[in-house]
This record gives C-alpha cells, sequence and structure tokens, in this order.
C-alpha cells in the first residue's frame, strides 16, 4: 500500500491507534504507540525521532537521535489489542544526513536484495525457514552472584508420567518419540491451528503444523518461502503472533535452540534459492537435479558456514544443540535427502521451481534479516568465486568411523568460535557494503562482552554435581 492507501485503509477500518515497530540489533522487535490522527502522509516522509543509545548495540549517548520511518508497505492490523491497532513497520535513519542506519537489520536485507542484483546473477532470493519452538506450561529461572536455576514443565511431558493430576490420563510423549503424534498425546493441535489461522489472516501464507520430535511440547509451524525482506518481516511477526497465541491461553513459547537436556532442541532450517527474470537458478542437470550455480552457492555457504554461525546460531545456548555425536547438523557437508550432512538437498519435487537448498544448521535465535542476508552473500561468493563444494556425503554421517569423520569439518563448538570465524572471515559480507566492517565488529564485542563473557564467568549448577566435593 502507499501512505495514502494506508490512510484510508485505516479510516475505512475505524483504527483507533498506529503501532510503529522496529527491530532492534539483536533481532528483537520494538515499538511505540501514536493516535490514528497522527497518521498522515507526513507521518511516512518525516517519521518519528527516537534514543539511538537505548537500543542494544546501536548510538553512543552523545549521538543519541535517531529517526523511524514508517514502511507503508507493511501496514497490517494487530490480531491481538483491544483498541483496533494498525502495525506499520519502520526503517531506521541518521537526522542529520537522511540516510538509512547501517546497523539496522532490516536496511542490511535491503542491501542484500540490491547486491544480488547489482551482479546480475539473479533478481531474487527466496527463502523458507522452518522455526521450531517449545510451548511450556511453566517457566521459572534466576540468576544471582550465589545461585542459579532453571525450571521448565508441560503437560505432554516424559518426567510427568507419574505426577499427581488428580487424575493424570497418562498420554505423555517419551523422549525423542514426539514427531506427529495424535491427540490426547499431542494436547497443542488447537493452538496451533489458531497460530497458523492468525498468521493466514496477517496475509502470511502458510504450509503445515504439525509436532516435533521432544517431548514436552516441541511443535513447528511452516511458512511457504518469500523473498528475503519480506520473509525476515515475516519471522518477526511469526514469533509475534506465536508468543501471543500460547499467552492467551496460559502457556509459553521459547525459541531457544536447547531449552531441554536429553532430548532434541530446536532447530530452524532454511531452505534458500536465486531466480532472475521468473526463473530458478538452481535447477540443472548435475548431482540431485542442481545447476552448476547451485552447487557453487553451497561451495559457498561450506566454505563461510563458521562465521555464517556467527548470525544463524548466534547465542551460547545454540551451541548446546549443535552438539557431535547426535542428530544436530554440525558436520559440513552436503548431499541429497541426507538429513545428517549440514546441506541438503531436498528430493520431494521433481519441479525445476521447486529446486533449493537447504541449509539445516541455523535455529530460531537469529536475526532473520542478519541471517539471511549472510546465507545469500555466501551463496554469491561460492557463484562468484565458483567455489567447489566437493563430492556430496551419501553416507550416514552419524555412522561414520572416527577417522573418516575428522576429515568432515564441523560447526564452530560454541559462540566464542563463531565469533572468531567471523572475526577471521567476513569479507564476503561487505561486498555491496551490505555488512558493513562497524557491523561486524559491533556484533563482535556486543556478544563476546554480554553473552560469551556473562555465561562464561558464572558457575554452572552442574558443576556442582560434579565438583562440590572434590
Amino acid at each position: 500500500m502507499t501512505p495514502q492507501e494506508v490512510i484510508k485503509f485505516a479510516k475505512d477500518n475505524d483504527v483507533k491507534v498506529v503501532d510503529v515497530r522496529f527491530t532492534d540489533f539483536m533481532g528483537t522487535w520494538q515499538h511505540f504507540t501514536v493516535p490514528a490522527s497522527d497518521l498522515t502522509e507526513d507521518f511516512f516522509e518525516a517519521g518519528r525521532g527516537f534514543d539511538g543509545s537505548s537500543i542494544r548495540g546501536w548510538q553512543n549517548i552523545e549521538a543519541s537521535d535517531m529517526i523511524i520511518i514508517p514502511d507503508a508497505k507493511t501496514a497490517k492490523i494487530d490480531p491481538f489489542f483491544k483498541d483496533k491497532t494498525l502495525v506499520v513497520l519502520a526503517d531506521v535513519a541518521d537526522p542529520i544526513t537522511g540516510g538509512k542506519y547501517n546497523k539496522d537489520p532490516r536496511y542490511i536485507a535491503m542491501k542484500a536484495e540490491a547486491y544480488l542484483k547489482s551482479t546480475g546473477i539473479g533478481d531474487t532470493s527466496f527463502f523458507g525457514p522452518e522455526p521450531e519452538f517449545f510451548i511450556f506450561d511453566d517457566v521459572r529461572f534466576n540468576s544471582g552472584p550465589n545461585f542459579a536455576f532453571y525450571q521448565l514443565d508441560s503437560c505432554e511431558a516424559a518426567w510427568n508420567s507419574g505426577r499427581e493430576e488428580n487424575p493424570n490420563l497418562g498420554y505423555k510423549i517419551r523422549h525423542k518419540e514426539g514427531y506427529f503424534p495424535l491427540p490426547p498425546a499431542d494436547k497443542f493441535q488447537d493452538i496451533r491451528n489458531e497460530m497458523m489461522m492468525t498468521l493466514e489472516s496477517l496475509g502470511i501464507v502458510m504450509e503445515c503444523q504439525h509436532h516435533e520430535v521432544a517431548t514436552a511440547g516441541q511443535c513447528e509451524i511452516d511458512m511457504q518461502f518469500n523473498t528475503l525482506l519480506e520473509m525476515a518481516d515475516q519471522l518477526c511477526w511469526y514469533k509475534y503472533v506465536l508468543k501471543n497465541v500460547a499467552y492467551k491461553h496460559g502457556y509459553s513459547v521459547t525459541f531457544m535452540p536447547k531449552p531441554l537436556f536429553g532430548d532434541n532442541g530446536s532447530g530452524m532450517h532454511v531452505h534458500a534459492s536465486i531466480w532472475k527474470d521468473g526463473k530458478p537458478l538452481f535447477a540443472g542437470d548435475k548431482y540431485a537435479g542442481m545447476s552448476e550455480m547451485g552447487l557453487y552457492a553451497i561451495g559457498g555457504i561450506l566454505k563461510h558456514a563458521r562465521a555464517i554461525c556467527a548470525f544463524t546460531n548466534p547465542i551460547t545456548n545454540s551451541y548446546k544443540r549443535l552438539v557431535p555425536g547426535y542428530e544436530a547438523p554440525i558436520n559440513l557437508a552436503y548431499s541429497s535427502r541426507n538429513r545428517s550432512a549440514s546441506i541438503r538437498i531436498p528430493m520431494y519435487n521433481s519441479s525445476p521451481k521447486a529446486k533449493r537448498l537447504e541449509f539445516r544448521t541455523p535455529d530460531p535465535s537469529c536475526n532473520g534479516y542478519l541471517a539471511f542476508s549472510a546465507i545469500l552473500m555466501a551463496m554469491l561468493d561460492g557463484i562468484q568465486n565458483k567455489i567447489d563444494p566437493g563430492q556430496p556425503m551419501d553416507k550416514n554421517i552419524y555412522d561414520l568411523p572416527p577417522e573418516e569423520l575428522a576429515l568432515i569439518p564441523s560447526a564452530p563448538g560454541d559462540l566464542e568460535e563463531a565469533l572468531n570465524a567471523l572475526k577471521a572471515d567476513h569479507e564476503f559480507l561487505l561486498k555491496g557494503d551490505v555488512f558493513t566492517k562497524e557491523v561486524i565488529d559491533t556484533w563482535i564485542s556486543y556478544k563476546m562482552e554480554k553473552e560469551v563473557s556473562a555465561v562464561r564467568s558464572r558457575p554452572h549448577p552442574h558443576e556442582f554435581f560434579l565438583y562440590y566435593d572434590i
């Protein structure tokens, strides 16, 4: 919609207030609200000022003034607020130069799409993430100088098979046996349907919903693929809708990759492809029906995967999921159909339009704008430099003998390792000024100080179990 169309739409729908949302550096939606009377063409041109120094990783206090510029094309009616609320996503600008802000994740995604077009390789990149998540009944945690704990609970959880529930009717989901069970074992069918239909009401095309492998309410709801920027916008809506639908019913949703010990974590497999003039570029006559360009794109991801993980797996908890010897996709290899490799070439559909790669290492804690942009930049680097991905790995990597497994590179073992990989390998991200050096440096320093060091310096509860009587 144009600004004029949004103004008319708001009047026609009796909108009372306008909620302006933008994404902070780490990927969390922030917002402020203005009365509907403020919805004028000037609102879309001049925007509103705000304090950029209060946003994580952004401005210093001596240069804190920033401007929010609403994007009329993103206008939607919020499905949760009591008063009719129009939501518009916004971009961030510098009040002095008027230019868009380099640390605005949405702007980085815009630049990635523009850079793709500038290369002449393609004009559109499609992304289809598959975010997994947990629905919990009860969530408690705290951390202090002399204590730390967390405790999660779920009506589905295997550990509650003997709980006094007056009555306990059984039907708990055993560890690693949560894939596709029917109710009454699956307790969240109606809630997932509501989540999916709410997303549909926002114009987001959905594919399916189902229970996932882990006990204790692990689920997945899939969106149909979309362009990079629009899918990153949709991922923000996705997290917002799922959390609020769950909250309405007295539940809590988390996108932490590994909230439970001893069961599957939550990943976000990302399907990606590049098109030009309405034609898919990854379909061809090479391995698994891929084109040479598609294989080069895979080569780019494999080459830069350890650095990409700093954006696709951006929290310390990400690496509780990426553990050797389990089902997590840590092995930097590619294959068709093979889910033990970090890159899979799906074989469900023989249509050239369906030909894509699936990067299985990412998780849903990521900032979609940054993660999708980093993946695109790695694919483009692979295509530009004709990076050979090597031979496909069609064996079950989990069953390989140790000497053969040692020859396959793996994802980083922790966040610090991923950040060090990004520090050493980020030139491909700087092309087209998509990721600036300031963005890279700020990301690394913020993550190291606020997350890596903060977690590393605290005693872990399990250390008391292991060492208290030493």
